[in-house]
């Protein structure tokens, strides 16, 4: 493929962000909470997970072992950060969570596809495009992606325990009052958007700032959401407290 043809499908994801972002300011996406009814055949929630996250981890390694410096030592440590969060994503989530709810095939079906495309721009910039010596271990922007990266992982990966916990031990949804759940209503969608964020710094790439701005634009409107049904749904619900960051939103 091109490089004019590379550029246009990282351009392609930043278009579909925009769209994602505005369409989901009024519409809640059918899963989790909001699924509901008008949305076609449904799935397990648990067979839709895995299936439209697996191809973010096997499909990337895929792609990366095509490219000629898959064998360099940063783009195998960029191979690692990623496999870590999707691997976890796809593979051990879906397994500790109990949950009898379905999801829309649809939904498990976009979801597939968007996978399909990050995965092969972001494997392909890391693995073939991408120029990184190993002075990049020792470059700025590495290691404060590194550090941004991690702590959105630890972040997202606690907010998901304690919720799992707090599903364990209630019938029905509670309004989480633990951990970061203190301050944000969101931290495990703040988590992530953290990490991908940490992916564009560390990568310095176009494949990464197109994958953190979509991670933005599909969870900010998810989190908006979500405050807003723990506002409605709990009396006691704190109104001083945000979805995203501290005081701010």
């Amino acid at each position: 493929m091109t490089g004019t043809a590379y550029t246009a499908l990282v351009a392609v994801q930043i278009v579909l962000a925009v769209v994602v972002f505005f369409a989901l300011l009024h519409i809640d996406a059918p899963y989790g909470r909001f699924v509901r009814p008008g949305w076609g055949p449904t799935i397990p929630s648990r067979v839709g997970w895995i299936l439209m996250e697996a191809p973010a981890s096997v499909w990337f390694l895929a792609v990366y072992a095509l490219g000629e410096h898959r064998g360099q030592i940063v783009p195998l440590v960029m191979l690692a950060l990623w496999q870590i969060h999707y691997v976890n994503r796809a593979f051990v989530t879906p397994f500790l969570t109990r949950s009898s709810r379905r999801m829309p095939v649809a939904v498990a079906a976009m979801a597939f596809c968007f996978n399909l495309l990050n995965g092969w721009i972001n494997a392909r910039w890391v693995s073939a495009l991408g120029d990184y010596p190993v002075t990049w271990l020792a470059d700025p922007r590495f290691i404060l992606g590194v550090l941004v990266m991690a702590a959105g992982f630890v972040l997202n990966v606690r907010s998901d325990a304690i919720l799992r916990a707090l599903r364990r031990s209630h019938d029905g949804y509670v309004l989480p009052d633990r951990g970061p759940f203190r301050v944000i209503t969101s931290p495990n969608y703040a988590g992530e958007i953290l990490e991908w964020i940490g992916w564009a710094i560390l990568t310095w790439s176009p494949a990464g700032l197109a994958f953190a701005v979509f991670t933005f634009a599909n969870l900010a409107p998810r989190a908006l959401a979500t405050r807003r049904w723990y506002a409605e749904t709990f009396p006691d619900f704190p109104t001083g407290r945000k979805a995203l960051i501290p005081g701010v939103i």
